[in-house]
């Protein structure tokens, strides 16, 4: 009796239709869940405007009460110094009891007191400005604190100047911004936002969705099929996949858009980049739907371990650098870490390949442990 030979092609395209038809189903289902699209295009936008417009690193427009107990020619131009700055925002007051009441209710951040003997000190080269700043917020303390210094620096350099007198060692500073000319926080912040919609979207939209299956039953009820679980884990993540595709480009569009951030670097390199992620959110968000059916525990673990590093552990605001040295060891496990350095690079620098090379590579093997980890988990749970 003969046996009939299947040819290896035929196997593959079996597959391949199976995959196909997945991939129909589960993106019909997307676009029936009002949730997941809010999730995948409504949130990137909102988290754009939010971040690109409600956090700002900058320190502009201080309140500062100017307390001025002389009225000499002197006086008034310290007093100008601070007017012209657009770091500040002055408000003369009569006394100082009136400024630390300003203080106090928080409707001035600093003090700047200029005593009734300052132009005479001052004639003699021992003039002294008293600044009092609010320390509550030990960041905004210390930039306002440094833009008094250099504003009543300024007025020096140009009162000494009027009077034919040279100052200092005769050494100009001639500073220069690299990538971020402008100075503007928003430079350093909108980049990084990429990274919590890919979080988003990658490992908590693909665990809560998962875990949806395994609740209503419908995953296992797949298993008895034909079809291979790798099979049906790639026909279900491929439409989040594309979607977080769809998230990625509505930031970079949107940062340029609406904010002017620059992108130096190739789109190209961008986007394979990004997908690299997308494959480890990917992978986070199966494995941890393997572990739990319940979406409520599915969206604390992935918030837990995923959205809250990637916000606050992977350089998106805070500087690595500055982190106490096991925190910072700790700040390698996380993925965001690497996807931080990417984007940075290739907004604000261009392809730093010394840069891009090592941190993709990293990203690449944590994308494969992390699908091989899903899918053996996911066939564990079944067995």
């Amino acid at each position: 009796m003969s046996v009939p030979v299947k040819h290896p092609g035929q196997g593959l395209r079996a597959a391949l239709r199976r995959i196909r038809a997945l991939i129909r189903k589960e993106t019909w289902q997307l676009l029936r869940d009002p949730s997941s699209i809010a999730i995948g295009i409504v949130m990137p936008v909102a988290l754009l405007i939010l971040f690109g417009y409600g956090i700002n690193l900058d320190v502009k427009n201080v309140p500062v009460a100017i307390v001025m107990e002389e009225n000499s020619a002197e006086a008034r131009g310290l007093a100008s110094a601070f007017e012209l700055s657009s770091y500040f925002s002055p408000k003369p007051v009569k006394t100082m009891a009136e400024a630390e009441a300003m203080l106090l209710s928080s409707q001035a951040r600093a003090i700047v007191r200029i005593p009734s003997d300052f132009a005479r000190n001052a004639a003699v080269g021992n003039g002294e400005v008293q600044v009092v700043v609010n320390g509550s917020d030990a960041n905004t303390a210390r930039i306002s604190l440094s833009y008094a210094e250099a504003a009543v620096g300024v007025w020096a350099a140009k009162e000494a100047s009027r009077q034919g007198v040279t100052t200092g060692s005769g050494v100009t500073i001639q500073s220069r911004l690299w990538f971020n000319e402008a100075n503007d926080s928003s430079y350093f912040l909108v980049p990084g936002l990429v990274v919590l919609v890919m979080t988003l979207i990658g490992a908590l939209l693909t665990a809560l969705v998962m875990a949806r299956e395994w609740e209503r039953g419908t995953f296992e009820a797949l298993f008895v099929t034909p079809v291979r679980s790798t099979e049906i884990l790639l026909g279900k993540t491929v439409p989040y996949f594309v979607l977080g595709l769809a998230g990625l480009a509505l930031c970079v569009v949107g940062s340029r858009l609406l904010f002017g951030v620059p992108l130096r670097g190739s789109l190209l390199v961008l986007t394979i980049v990004s997908m690299l992620y997308l494959l480890v959110a990917l992978g986070l968000g199966l494995a941890i739907s393997s572990i739990t059916k319940s979406q409520f525990i599915a969206s604390q673990i992935t918030v837990l371990a995923t959205f809250l590093p990637a916000m606050m552990l992977s350089g998106f605001m805070f500087d690595p650098r500055s982190m106490p040295l096991a925190v910072q060891i700790i700040t390698y496990i996380f993925p965001g870490r690497y996807f931080v350095t990417l984007l940075q690079t290739l907004f604000l620098a261009g392809n730093i390949w010394s840069v891009i090379l090592p941190n993709a590579a990293v990203l690449a093997g944590m994308a494969t442990g992390l699908l091989t980890l899903a899918v053996r988990m996911t066939r564990k749970r079944i067995a």
